[in-house]
């Protein structure tokens, strides 16, 4: 491939420097939209670098985990001001590097200025309990503790907004990070870890090894050095990671693949739903975990929403993210998009009708990039795989049904728990769907993306392990408790015992 300037090569960061990977081979950071430009170059990673990082790290906790969390939480709040100077740049590199649309890496950056500022609040609670002893002349408490070394895997949908889910509360904590980030999208990820180095973080504290799944990633969840692991990503994926992890109890978080729906009800306002059913469906290009790609609507009102539905993703402009007229940009990759057109080809042969869309896009201002239309299949039967399996991408299924009682039961039956969420003006619709919607998010009048950092994230059945992102939720899975009794009797007393009388 073509590209007009050389290209700028990247390195790992490993014990407070930027290093060279061990060996020769690189990996490609292309924009998606013109897949002529070379953003950089990045190292492939192996398990020597991983050895490294993590010696790092195991050494830098040493220290890192007795310096007082509010002193750790300072050098996140300094990350956050250098991030919220240059949100500008960040959002647009990240525009060039993944693809989706400027406003959308805005809100990127923004989500990793507020979980950074977040987690800087929080080092100065780190709440634990006390709690009245059942002996006299003794107290009794709870601590946080941190863990050792965080293995970190992000993927590249929010290549800086997820690796500041993570790392932002690890380093609260008190322990040290190794990020392994997506191969597709590792600069932003460079911008973060840079700011965090220039707001003082100490050597070793983060480090980061680019590079693949099987050369970098998998060396650092099995590494016997690593205490915890952090994945997001697909299913398939985790499922490996959570066996990996399994023989030594290491403490391992998974976020996962998401079937996530959006029920329209016959007394909802169309046009917001229509609103919420194209902002869920096609933003981020389909490309997020929380995406909207089944909308069940009562059929009542099928007919008129499915129309306005299809008018407006017919409308969409689909192009460079860069561009303020664009309002969809491409997949990530080549394989993304295959999967896409594979999937339009499986729906159109289980019998969907395609009625928007359902084309690659590589003529004219398209030829360069991976570009697919917006897609809307109409009339799908909650069974077919369209239906089923995650696509990430942006293809909607429309699903007709005829009471709530059918729409709980269309949502709850897939293998997924994400998100999901409901337009109805009945208050009572509004809270038994709340209620019965088995997913770790629900929303009511919004679609299924747009998650607020203050609050957990993940989900349930094949999506998550019981482990939560976000908000004070994240520091159970970064701390481990201690439990702490000083007695101050100077004599012997045994719980349960001494005070049975």
């Amino acid at each position: 491939m073509a590209t007009a300037v050389t290209p700028k090569v990247y390195k790992n960061y490993i014990n407070g420097e930027w290093v060279d990977g061990s060996g020769a081979a690189a990996i490609e950071d292309r924009n998606p939209a013109n897949r002529d430009e070379l953003i950089g170059m990045f190292p492939s990673s192996t398990e020597a670098d991983v050895n490294r990082a993590v010696d790092a790290a195991k050494e830098a906790y040493k220290k890192w985990r007795l310096t007082p969390a509010p002193k750790r939480a300072e050098i996140l709040y300094r990350a956050a001001e250098i991030l919220v100077a240059r949100k500008e740049d960040y959002a647009r590199e990240m525009t060039r590097e993944m693809g989706k649309v400027l406003a959308e890496t805005r809100g990127d950056v923004q989500e990793a200025i507020d979980m950074t500022y977040l987690m800087a609040g929080e080092g100065r609670r780190l709440y634990g309990q006390t709690t009245p002893s059942e002996l006299p002349d003794k107290f009794a408490m709870s601590v946080r503790a941190p863990i050792g070394v965080a293995g970190l895997v992000t993927p590249w949908n929010f290549p800086m907004a997820i690796p500041s889910w993570k790392i932002a509360p690890a380093l609260v904590c008190g322990n040290t990070v190794v990020l392994k980030p997506a191969e597709d999208t590792p600069f932003s990820s460079y911008n973060y870890v840079q700011v965090l180095a220039e707001a003082g973080l100490p050597a070793g504290v983060v480090n980061v090894v680019n590079g693949d799944g099987p050369g970098a990633g998998a060396p650092l969840v099995k590494h016997r050095d690593v205490g915890l692991v952090s994945f997001t990503g697909s299913t398939e994926v985790g499922r490996i990671i959570s066996e990996t992890c399994a023989p030594t109890f290491k403490k391992c978080h998974l976020e996962m693949g998401g079937k996530n729906i959006i029920i329209v009800m016959d007394d909802a306002n169309l046009d917001l739903a229509v609103d919420g059913a194209i902002w869920g469906g096609f933003g981020t290009t389909g490309q997020r975990c929380t995406a909207a790609s089944r909308i069940a609507v009562h059929k009542k009102v099928y007919a008129e929403f499915t129309g306005k539905l299809i008018e407006r993703a017919k409308a969409l402009r689909v192009g460079d993210g860069l561009d303020p007229k664009t309002d969809m940009g491409p997949s990530i990759n080549e394989q993304q998009l295959q999967t896409v057109i594979k999937y339009v080809e499986i729906g159109k042969n289980e019998g969907a009708k395609l009625v928007a869309g359902g084309h690659r896009l590589d003529s004219g201002v398209h030829a360069r990039g991976w570009f697919h239309e917006p897609t809307i299949f109409i009339d799908v039967n909650p069974r077919m795989r369209i239906a089923q399996e995650e696509i990430f991408g942006p293809v909607i299924s429309t699903i007709p049904f005829s009471t709530l009682d059918e729409a709980i039961e269309i949502a709850n039956g897939v293998v997924y728990g994400l998100s999901s969420s409901i337009y109805t003006r009945n208050v009572n619709t509004a809270y038994r769907a709340q209620r019965d919607l088995e997913t770790g998010i629900v929303y009511v009048n919004a679609p299924t993306i747009g998650a607020e950092t203050h609050l957990p994230f993940g989900g349930i059945k094949n999506t998550g392990n019981g482990h939560r992102e976000s908000g004070p939720a994240a520091l159970d899975f970064y701390t481990e408790w201690k439990s702490l009794y000083i007695d101050y009797s100077d004599k012997l007393q045994r719980a349960q015992i001494d005070n049975a009388e």
